[in-house]
């Protein structure tokens, strides 16, 4: 297994487990941005571009969710 697929590898992981998580804290969702660009760049890398560019919308996608949760107010318990 080469280092792009390890990377490849890596993103996918990463983009699971902090969809997972999301509801747990708004930062997964910015991890989880974060972790879609990472998966963005691998398939730009090798050579899937339609991946890479849905990968990419993905992360705005995301980006656009967390700034909606962290501009929220915290709920009262």
């Amino acid at each position: 297994m080469d280092l792009l697929t390890l990377f490849g590898l890596a993103a996918v992981t990463a983009m699971l487990v902090c969809y997972a998580l999301e509801t747990r804290s708004p930062w997964w969702t910015l991890a989880f941005a974060v972790a879609c660009l990472m998966g963005s760049a691998y398939g730009f890398l090798q050579g899937a571009w339609p991946f890479g560019l849905v990968e990419l919308v993905w992360s705005g996608v995301a980006l656009r969710k967390w700034l909606g949760l962290h501009a929220a107010p915290a709920p009262h318990a």
